[in-house]
């Protein structure tokens, strides 16, 4: 049973996106201000946090950074209806995606559907012996332990961060369009969308974590006009 935590002050809202979770068999907490959502994402493992902007005692973005320091649940945002602002910076504060006020339900469990079965794909993986630490310079990527560390160092990235970085490692050099990270690293759906500034955000947070100079970048590089590649400084 899928646990999912819904995180808004408006209790009407809270009351029916609980309700039509529930039919479809999810296990659903809520939560009505930002730090009775932060406790409650410490006390219990949820599949997937539902999380408004405008909240009480701390917002979304501050829940959404104060949960990323000790967990790496999939957080969708939910933002005003046309502020680009919103959906931008709930990505830079580690958001996994973002829906627009007001929403259809219908999508909101589409969306929460696409999480739960990525993450489904991803346990039911076998083991894969000959996927162990990659490492390029001062970085390593243990790609079965979905952790990263720079020198000694362990980077706490978010899984839209591991997932795009795996694949600027995994395929030194290519240089991807922005366009061609949406669809690799957010599927099908996302490129329909066109919103490629996602990718921006995240390359933008990535380097902010992993290069010594993020102005300066050792890992993550950009083609100017045409997209993004990795390059690793020799050790």
């Amino acid at each position: 049973m899928a646990k999912v935590l819904v995180v808004d002050d408006e209790k009407l809202i809270v009351k029916g996106i609980r309700f039509s979770l529930e039919q479809d068999g999810m296990e659903v907490d809520c939560a009505y201000d930002g730090e009775e959502a932060i406790q409650k994402a410490k006390e219990k493992e949820y599949d997937v946090i539902l999380l408004d902007v405008m909240l009480p005692k701390a917002d979304g973005y501050e829940v959404c950074q104060a949960i990323r320091e000790f967990s790496e649940v999939p957080i969708i945002m939910l933002t005003a209806k046309g502020n680009d602002m919103d959906k931008i910076l709930g990505l830079e504060y580690g958001a996994d995606d973002y829906i627009t006020k007001p929403f259809n339900i219908l999508e909101v469990k589409a969306r929460i559907r696409a999480i739960l079965r990525r993450n489904a794909k991803r346990s039911r993986r076998p083991a894969e012996p000959e996927k162990k630490m990659i490492t390029a310079g001062s970085l390593r990527l243990d790609q079965n332990g979905r952790r990263v560390f720079v020198g000694d160092r362990e980077i706490n990235l978010t899984a839209k961060e591991f997932d795009l970085l795996e694949l600027l490692v995994c395929h030194p050099n290519k240089v991807y369009s922005r366009e061609e990270l949406l669809g690799c690293v957010w599927g099908n759906k996302a490129m329909d969308s066109g919103d490629v500034r996602t990718v921006d955000v995240h390359v933008r947070r990535l380097r902010e974590k992993i290069e010594p100079s993020p102005s300066a970048p050792q890992f993550v590089h950009t083609k100017w006009g045409v997209g993004y590649y990795f390059r690793a400084q020799n050790s």
